[in-house]
């Protein structure tokens, strides 16, 4: 594939707003992931929140997509510049020319979850304030994306669970290939709610304690939310120093099961092969992976059974979902904006919370922070119903 370059990105989560916030985060191995204390959810768990993220207050002009989800994204998008950035390259290409493709999840269902407390007794009518479309609707964090950004290039969600945002850099990258657009802001966004924190609870996948990715006594995942975008752009012939590109990406389809990945990690391996391919890469040529890593029995197995039969057991890796917790539909945004910044910085972040690495898995999991070089790292994200997308990423030195 033709590589592209992550012209900015920013994220904002658990650990904190904006790059720098992130980077320190992960350079001093601070988790962040607490006790649930959200709405009047009564569950033994931990969740990565972000703060105050319903003290923001959206613009007027955009009021009618006031929701838990949007108001995320503004904190994302409004963090090291990036609307700024973004602006500047409409101005290069042209409004029509930038797209926007988001991943999530639920979006904006807890303001659903709230007007359902809100019923009309009498009628079982739901508030008028209520704007389904804007607030709730898969749809609304791109359109509003694109209305905040005053962009006019095509637009989307992309819902395939945790692998969503993941997913849109391989959409966008075919989009700019094609013709059809020239940049893209990608990326994810996803907020806690009731449905995924009782949902993933009767799946028996949330765990009491702060989530433990590839431990011996792992017992189940610790939900979080984020906001991460990213501004892809065909790569100039002059490419600056540090400039991190997007040097292939592989998707599969495995349909295994609804819920639980295939027991031999089939597709997470096709995923990883064709980003291989499509980076023309060879699997010693890839200096960290980023691991999907969520702290279930079955995810964690399968995922290294999947890295060890393509990777061998050599190549460091790791789960940063011990720090952030499983944000869901933006995990794969997320994450890829943490690889870029663990390619400037020479990071290679251990896995949190780890007392005993589980000696099944066979591969190289770190569990404390190496610093050396790195020039190419991958980035998997799985989703339910065998939704699979794994990312290469590089860096000009």
């Amino acid at each position: 594939m033709m590589p592209l370059r992550l012209t900015h990105y920013t994220a904002a989560s658990a650990l904190g707003r904006g790059r720098l916030a992130t980077l320190c985060a992960l350079q001093n191995a601070a988790g962040a992931l607490r006790r649930c204390q959200f709405e009047n959810v009564e569950l033994e768990t931990y969740v990565g929140e972000v703060d105050a993220v319903d003290e923001v207050a959206l613009p007027r002009e955009l009021r009618s997509f006031n929701c838990r989800n949007n108001r995320l994204a503004w904190i994302g998008l409004t963090q090291d510049g990036f609307d700024t950035e973004v602006r500047a390259c409409a101005a290069r290409w042209g409004r029509r020319r930038v797209g926007v493709l988001l991943g999530t999840s639920t979006s904006g269902i807890l303001e659903t979850e709230n007007a359902y407390r809100r019923l009309d007794p009498k009628t079982g009518a739901l508030p008028d304030e209520f704007d389904y479309p804007h607030q709730h609707n898969s749809f609304s964090v791109a359109e509003f994306t694109g209305r905040l950004l005053d962009l006019e290039g095509p637009a989307m969600s992309v819902c395939t669970a945790c692998s969503s945002s993941a997913k849109v850099f391989a959409a966008a990258e075919r989009m700019i290939s094609a013709g059809v657009i020239d940049a893209a802001v990608v990326g994810g966004v996803d907020s806690l709610c009731l449905t995924t924190l009782y949902g993933f609870h009767a799946l028996q996948l949330v765990s009491r304690q702060p989530c433990r990715p590839f431990d011996r006594l792992r017992d189940g995942l610790s939900i979080g939310e984020a906001a991460a975008f990213v501004l892809l752009e065909r790569a100039p012939g002059n490419l600056g120093a540090d400039s991190v590109l997007l040097l292939g990406a592989g998707e599969s389809s495995d349909a295994y099961h609804m819920s639980s990945p295939h027991p031999e990690g089939d597709g997470a391996l096709r995923a990883m092969r064709a980003a291989l391919a499509s980076a023309e890469l060879s699997a010693e040529q890839v200096d960290y992976i980023n691991l999907h890593g969520t702290g279930t029995a079955s995810n964690d197995r399968t995922e290294a059974r999947a890295v060890a039969a393509v990777f061998g057991s050599a190549v460091p890796c790791s789960s940063t979902k011990g720090a952030t917790g499983h944000t869901l539909g933006a995990a794969g945004a997320l994450e890829a904006v943490i690889c870029a910044l663990a390619l400037q910085a020479g990071l290679m972040p251990g896995g949190l919370n780890v007392h005993e690495l589980d000696p099944q898995l066979n591969i190289n999991y770190l569990t404390a922070n190496r610093c050396q070089p790195i020039a190419r790292v991958l980035s998997n994200s799985f989703g339910f119903g065998g939704a699979n997308c794994a990312l290469l990423l590089g860096w000009v030195q």
